[in-house]
Formats: structure tokens, sequence, C-alpha cells
């Protein structure tokens, strides 16, 4: 076969070898575990993104909440510590900081780490990916730290049963949850169904009260039940001279007290997430920017 000949083939070959490498799946990339202290879970193609910056507050910062604030900062740490520990369901009020207690109280307790400890890990797993646990927990349970998996507004509607996926997960199945991993979720809802979809397992079930324990069982997964409220006046203005002082924004104390009130006033509620958009945009009318 003449060399021009054996050179055209050639060449044709490696294009049909690139040709059939494109259509291939991309490889999934290596998950190292020691590249961060957060993680995001990517259920699709299956691994860890590491996250360099944390969008989180100071845990002084979080106001209005300190009762469950210390409940999970206790439990947290004898997790971190080899201790028995309960998975957590913050629940309640919206914007009353709820996750940004969880990630506040990760910093913390890896702040006051003692030198030479392994870091606590933050891994969040978004909703949609929960039918996903049983492959995450399988890379967790190996590995020489311990995770707190997150899950940030986690509910459920209708026709949706990969509740029971994270029903096994959390408790039940053979292995169960492995020992190095706790499950933190945030919701409105305390039984994270809605309460219709509830209702209507009562009204058609054959046995409705079983059809009805089969829904709200999975909030028993949790042993800790953490309750959000809406604030009242002062716990607002309170959360608003938080940030104020640790910002060091100069306004008149009066003058803050007015136009917090006015803020919360049109946006009809008061809440912590009310209380930070006001810091906000009081911090750009003075041409100061927010450390962090």
């Amino acid at each position: 076969m003449p060399d021009t000949t054996a050179d055209l083939l050639a060449e044709k070959i490696d294009l049909l070898i690139r040709a059939v490498e494109r259509l291939a799946p991309p490889a999934v990339p290596r998950t190292d575990l020691s590249a961060a202290d957060c993680f995001v879970w990517e259920a699709d193609p299956g691994y860890l993104e590491p996250v360099e910056k944390v969008n989180r507050v100071d845990i002084d910062l979080i106001r209005g909440v300190d009762r469950v604030r210390d409940i999970l900062f206790d439990n947290t740490e004898r997790f971190t510590a080899g201790l028995p520990a309960n998975n957590a369901l913050l629940w309640g009020a919206r914007g009353m900081g709820k996750s940004s207690l969880v990630k506040a109280v990760h910093a913390s307790i890896n702040e006051a780490r003692k030198s030479g400890e392994p870091p606590l890990k933050l891994i969040e797993i978004h909703r949609e990916d929960i039918d996903t646990l049983p492959a995450l927990l399988a890379i967790l349970k190996k590995a020489p730290f311990r995770f707190i998996l997150f899950c940030d507004d986690l509910s459920f509607d209708h026709d949706d049963t990969s509740y029971k996926s994270l029903k096994a997960a959390l408790e039940g199945g053979v292995e169960g949850r492995p020992t190095n991993v706790i499950f933190y979720a945030t919701s409105n809802r305390r039984h994270l169904l809605p309460r219709d979809m509830i209702d209507n397992e009562r009204s058609t079930a054959i046995n409705p009260s079983e059809a009805v324990e089969e829904k709200v069982s999975l909030s028993d997964r949790f042993g800790l039940w953490l309750g959000f409220h809406k604030c009242s006046q002062d716990e607002y203005l309170e959360m608003i001279r938080g940030y104020v002082e640790h910002h060091k924004l100069a306004i008149d104390p009066e003058e803050l007290r007015a136009s917090a009130l006015e803020w919360a006033t049109t946006r009809g509620s008061r809440s912590g997430r009310v209380a930070w958009q006001f810091v906000q945009d009081l911090a750009g009318r003075l041409g100061q920017k927010l450390d962090g």
C-alpha cells in the first residue's frame, strides 16, 4: 500500500477516534476532600465541588434566636468530638437565619478546633438531588473526616417519593447513616410535607392513621426540631444594631431607629433577612463598603 494511502487511512482513523471521544461522557472529576472545608454535591456526574469562599455571617451577628443557636452549636460540637448527636431540622419563619446559623456554627466549630485536629466539613446537597443520597454517603463514609450534610429549604410536594430515600438514608436501611455524617435541613414546614398532602392521605387511605404516619415519620428522623419564629420589633432593631456596630456604620441612633422601622413597614415584615437588606441599603447610602 502506498505511503500516501496509509497516511490518509491513519488520518481518517484519528478523526474517527476523536469523534467517538466527543460522544463519550466526560470523565468524573476526582473528589479531593482535603481541598476545602465546604463542598457542594454535584449529583451529575457525581462528585463534590469545593467552595473556596462560603457565603456566611459571623455567629455573633445572628440575633433573636439565642436558644436554638446554643442547642445547634452544642449538638454540632458533640458530633465533632465523636459523641452521640442528632440530625437537626431548622423550621419556621422565612428570613430568620436558619441556613445562616448552620453555616455560622460550622465556621465557629472549625475556628475553635485544636491544632492538628481535622476540620469539620460542610456539604450542601440540593433538594432535587435527595434521591442520590446513597451515592454521596458511599463516598463520605470512607473518608477520614466528619461531615455536616446540609439541605436548605427542604420540602416535598405531591407525587414526590424522594422523601423515602431521605428516610432510609437518615435512620433506616441496613447500614443507616454513617457515624461520620450528620444531616441538617432547613424548611418552612415542620413536617416537610404540605398539609393538604397529609390530609389527602388521611381521606383516601384504607387505614388513614397508617398513611399519615408514613408521611409524618420523615420529620421524626430528626432528633432536634428547632423552631424559628417571627421576630419582635425589639429583636429586629437589635439585629440591625449588631450589623451597624460590626461594620462601623456612622449614623445617629435615633435616625437609625426611625429608618429601620420605616424599612420594615414598607416591607410588611420583620426578620433577619429584612434587617440585613436594610443594612445593605444603609451602607450604600452612606457610601461605605461592608466587610466580607
